[in-house]
């Protein structure tokens, strides 16, 4: 259902300079900018129906893995393969346009994620009802609050019904009680037989719901196995 081989992602680190500087820099030939390698040779397979998560410390790499197999980073190395319909949750508000209101931005959300007009509209009053912003619903969306972008963003993306579903900390965002029922709506998902790819520092959620979780270490898979296992690594690391 995914498959990650071998990619390589850099990023180059530009040093604040003033133009005097980048002038005489420039005429000695000294680097400008360093590189920041943030992904080195990832090799794995998300199988059809697994819930993976991608665990490590900040600085790890896990939400640059997520945003390449998202397609919104571009590996400079290697490549990713997808088979299936994608929603990502990759961070609060993404894909949304801050002078639209709540209901347009369904539809363009919607639109984005792959949803014809006659399928938004199926579903607009699901939609709108899971996320308990009914009376929001009609103010443009540069006034919510970040709870408020989650529960519309959340919302949206699994009333999509994808195959793959990519997440990136955006359950630890918003009350509890949003919370739990975003987990179930997951489990609903993971019960149907949807892949997952979820991003997250809540470990314990990790190990409860994942079926397999990767440790990332400096751009590198240190640990691919048992929850349980992986989260030991991760704790034994620091």
């Amino acid at each position: 259902m995914v498959r990650v081989e071998h990619i390589t992602k850099q990023f180059s680190m530009r040093h604040d300079h003033s133009l005097k500087e980048l002038v005489f820099s420039a005429l000695q030939r000294k680097k400008l900018a360093d590189t920041f390698t943030a992904l080195h040779d990832i090799d794995v397979t998300v199988h059809a129906g697994e819930t993976v998560g991608l665990i490590g410390f900040n600085g790890s790499g896990k939400s640059t893995l997520l945003k390449t197999i998202s397609g919104v980073l571009f590996p400079d190395r290697g490549r990713v393969l997808l088979r299936g319909r994608v929603a990502g949750l990759i961070e609060v508000g993404a894909g949304f346009h801050p002078d639209l209101s709540g209901r347009e931005n369904v539809y363009l959300n919607g639109a984005i994620l792959g949803m014809s007009r006659e399928q938004i509209d199926e579903k607009f009053d699901e939609i709108v009802a899971f996320s308990e912003i009914e009376e929001f619903i009609d103010t443009d969306v540069k006034y919510y609050s970040s709870g408020m972008f989650l529960r519309l963003a959340f919302s949206v993306a699994v009333h999509t019904e994808p195959d793959i579903f990519l997440v990136d900390e955006i359950l630890s965002v918003g009350d509890e009680p949003f919370q739990k029922k975003c987990l179930a709506r997951i489990r609903e998902l993971q019960h149907a037989g949807r892949t997952m790819v979820i991003v997250s520092h809540e470990l314990e959620m990790l190990e409860r719901l994942c079926t397999r979780i990767l440790v990332l270490r400096k751009g590198q898979i240190i640990f691919d196995g048992d929850p349980v296992e992986a989260v030991a690594t991760l704790r034994a690391t620091s």
